[in-house]
């Protein structure tokens, strides 16, 4: 393992967060494995943005583009369906597993006062790190945003995360070959595939498939994780506790007409947090960072103020 924070910057493979704007991917050895993440550089506010399953860290493009003049973004590609490289046979890839390697990420590389934005499932590893509480994992979060995410007892989200957790039954190999119907555009368009989750972003979840269709190691991660779901909605549903106890700024992010992630739940999320606020974001389905980058970005923007020169 190497005892340095991160490694050489590596060239891309997919995720060029905003282009000209990045500084590069780069690699990071994990205890679970070897983590790619882009990260803008500079000395604003440090903000990390976690996507959710079968996502990588692309879903972000627009959103950091709209943030990079101001703002360090990190943006890592999780062991969630569509990352670059397998990780550990011995690796726990259950969501709690995945919020403590976010944890490590933010230790690894020294963060601190971070702004935490996570979107579809990467809102559920949020809420799973902040409640561990201030002498635990969250120790390097000062802020957080959630914005259309898992939560309470919609885990796996609605028709859309449900049919992907049953496939999770199969072996890797047959999930590999159920996997290869999202070659087709009006399968991925489906209800049960992407087709409730964005309005504008088939290209890039036709590049976010890709993986598990040809990566045996990648399709056994993908799996480990889907199959360790029931474990996930009962703690998912406990993290909902915590987060009357999160006394730090949090704001809310939801489509305004989200069919797997109910607005209901948004308005609940922001009640629940004792600094919470909420923005409802219109035409745009669940992954807001597609649909809605810019708005997004400024309603970022707003909660978390540049620091003046």
């Amino acid at each position: 393992m190497s005892t340095s924070a991160e490694s050489q910057q590596v060239p891309s493979a997919g995720s060029t967060l905003g282009g000209a704007v990045a500084t590069g991917t780069k690699e990071i050895e994990l205890s679970a494995g070897t983590v790619v993440y882009e990260d803008t550089g500079g000395d604003g506010p440090t903000v990390v943005l976690l996507h959710g399953l079968m996502m990588d860290a692309s879903l972000w493009d627009g959103t950091v583009a709209g943030l990079s003049a101001g703002y360090r973004c990190l943006a890592p590609t999780l062991p969630l369906g569509a990352h670059r490289h397998p990780m550990r046979a011995d690796a726990d890839l259950s969501l709690r597993g995945t919020a403590g390697l976010v944890a490590e990420f933010l230790d690894r590389l020294d963060l601190h006062d971070v702004t935490l934005v996570g979107s579809d499932t990467g809102g559920a590893l949020v809420q799973l790190l902040i409640a561990e509480g201030d002498g635990g994992r969250a120790a390097r979060v000062g802020r957080i945003v959630l914005v259309s995410c898992e939560a309470f007892d919609n885990y796996p989200a609605r028709v859309t995360g449900r049919t992907l957790a049953l496939a999770g039954r199969l072996s890797p190999r047959l999930f590999g070959l159920f996997m290869q119907q999202m070659r087709l555009r009006p399968v991925r368009r489906l209800p049960v595939a992407f087709g409730w989750l964005t309005r504008r972003g088939d290209a890039a979840t036709r590049r976010w498939t890709r993986p598990v269709m040809t990566r045996p190691g990648i399709r056994r991660d993908a799996v480990r994780t889907l199959r360790a779901a029931a474990g996930d909605a009962r703690g998912l549903a406990g993290a909902a506790d915590a987060l009357e106890t999160f006394d730090r700024p949090a704001l809310v992010v939801w489509a305004a007409g989200d069919r797997v992630m109910p607005p209901a739940h948004g308005r609940r999320l922001a009640e629940l947090l004792p600094q919470g606020r909420l923005t409802e974001i219109p035409d745009s389905r669940t992954l807001v960072p597609l649909d809605q980058p810019d708005r997004l970005a400024l309603a970022i923007r707003e909660f978390v103020p540049a620091r003046r020169r």
